[in-house]
């Protein structure tokens, strides 16, 4: 098929078969691709954002079946929840350092380094493209967007790392390539405002 015939159902089609596929292969067996979410969600997943209700904003699914991926990896020791000092309602959850070797052989990173395979201008171009299709479908469906600190609005850096506007802390250098539920999307250079 030229690439002037592919339609937009060829299109999601694609998408959905390239995270079928990346969420295969051998060490898929360990976790299901739920838990295997959630395990990479909570590594990359700021402070702010270690909930279990983040967690079903951003696996797009309900809070009980969330809670229930959290649940079945705590009992599995890979994550292990903590009391939450800024919120007592809820608990922050940490990834265990059984987890984190859990993570080491995550199933994503054959699709990792097939993209790292990619010229830059074609890898810059898909994450370019998946952004804007994944905020125009979050629009839709009225469901938040996730992103990482140093691409955000309410980020203002500074020497330490930088100011978050929305929680009204700082955050650390470390802390700006983070996941955030609070994520607000910089206008790219280039890009309608």
């Amino acid at each position: 098929m030229s690439d002037s015939a592919v339609t937009d159902e060829d299109c999601a089609d694609l998408i959905v078969h390239l995270a079928r596929l990346a969420q295969g292969g051998p060490a898929a067996t360990r976790l299901s691709a739920a838990q295997w979410t959630a395990l990479r969600y909570f590594a990359r997943a700021n402070r702010f954002s270690r909930t279990p209700s983040a967690f079903s904003e951003f696996h797009a699914t309900t809070r009980g079946t969330a809670s229930q991926t959290v649940k079945s990896l705590v009992t599995l020791g890979l994550l292990r929840r903590c009391c939450n000092e800024s919120d007592g309602r809820s608990a922050l959850i940490e990834v265990t350092d059984a987890g984190h070797a859990t993570l080491a052989d995550d199933p994503l990173a054959d699709l990792r380094k097939v993209l790292e395979t990619l010229p830059a201008e074609q890898r810059t171009a898909l994450a370019s493209t998946l952004r804007v299709a994944t905020g125009a479908l979050a629009q839709v469906r009225a469901a938040p967007t996730f992103g990482r600190c140093d691409a955000c609005t309410h980020c203002a850096p500074n020497d330490q790392g930088a100011y978050c506007h929305c929680t009204q802390s700082m955050l650390a250098t470390a802390e700006m390539q983070a996941l955030c539920i609070d994520f607000s999307p910089r206008a790219r250079p280039g890009s309608a405002a």
